[in-house]
């Protein structure tokens, strides 16, 4: 019986991250970065406004104020999406919305709120602090070459925007591991199927699967095996030959229709782990084939998320590209009763 640390370190000495695919930005969610992305532009393109108002002229308004009004001819309005095309001369201004170019000529902005406009002409009611006052100028963000995102980072909502700012419509990512759920047993059956005597329903099936999405792995359920060596022995040959990690329940015990770990044997698997030292889960097999790890967990339910969490889910992580520690969540409680 292995002790549970060396069995963790032996499983993730076992796997190596998967390869790499370039997969579109809207199908990045929860994807796995496998290399870095850096910009091949400035962000923001262009300087531009930060807000609505009128591009100005520092020097047209450092005096300006309610008793005392700059007032400037507008020479143009420019839109979001706008490309300038007169440049801001002494005693002009450009109307500006928040987002557009920046025309030539102009070095700040005075806020919509602090002027008044009359005809042509815009009053400037208080000074801007300083130059260049709500001005983001070109690169402000970050510059062409910068580091945007780094390898080994889950996509979310907020790093979708980034590399979509960015303009990277493709992205290279790890490539899912395929996980391949059997459940063992003569006795089990599916949920929608009456119990009759001696029956138990199959409740592994649908909470490893979970586990697996909830990872951000591919689960491919393949169903109930009976208890029969050659419908076993095709069940995990075909497991192997689709995935890259295979996960059984039942089987792995020391009764006499626990088939598994003579199966691995026969079809040419490398076993690594026979038990280990946890309850519950002792009756836990780890084996390879070329390419595929195979996890061989206990039937009773509890059993089989415990090990799937000690064991699985870091392997899994690996496999991934995250990193793959595994900690335990510590909770205080106190007891109802005397232990």
């Amino acid at each position: 019986m292995m002790p549970a640390k060396q069995a963790e370190e032996l499983i993730l000495n076992l796997v190596e991250p998967l390869g790499a695919e370039d997969v579109e930005l809207r199908s990045t969610r929860d994807r796995i970065l496998a290399t870095a992305v850096t910009s091949h532009l400035d962000f923001p393109h262009w300087d531009n406004s930060a807000m609505d108002g009128y591009a100005v002229r520092f020097e047209d308004v450092k005096s300006a104020s309610a008793e005392t009004p700059a007032v400037l001819e507008i020479v143009e309005e420019i839109p979001a999406g706008y490309q300038p095309q007169k440049s801001v001369l002494s005693g002009q201004a450009a109307r500006i919305l928040t987002g557009s170019v920046m025309p030539q000529g102009a070095d700040t902005i005075v806020i919509q709120e602090e002027t008044k406009r009359e005809g042509g002409q815009v009053l400037i009611l208080k000074s801007p602090a300083e130059p260049q006052a709500f001005v983001r100028h070109r690169g402000a963000f970050y510059q062409a070459g910068s580091l945007l995102l780094p390898a080994g980072l889950a996509l979310k909502a907020p790093e979708i925007a980034v590399l979509a700012a960015a303009q990277c419509n493709q992205v290279c990512v790890y490539r899912r591991p395929r996980v391949a759920i059997l459940s063992t047993g003569s006795e089990l059956v599916t949920p929608d199927r009456p119990l009759q005597p001696g029956q138990i329903v199959d409740s592994n099936q649908y909470a490893l699967a979970a586990l697996v999405e909830q990872m951000g792995g591919e689960a491919v359920p393949l169903g109930i095996v009976a208890d029969q060596p050659e419908a076993l022995k095709d069940a995990i040959a075909h497991a192997v030959s689709i995935s890259d990690v295979v996960l059984s329940s039942g089987g792995v015990s020391v009764g006499d229709y626990d088939y598994v770990d003579r199966i691995l044997a026969e079809l040419g698997a490398q076993i690594h782990i026979r038990a280990v030292a946890v309850r519950p889960g002792k009756p836990l097999t780890v084996a390879t084939f070329p390419n595929v790890i195979y996890f061989g967990l206990p039937g009773n339910p509890v059993s089989a998320l415990v090990t799937f969490w000690r064991f699985v889910q870091p392997a899994l992580r690996k496999l991934s590209g995250l990193p793959h520690g595994w900690e335990p969540t510590f909770v205080q409680a106190k007891t109802r009763q005397d232990l």
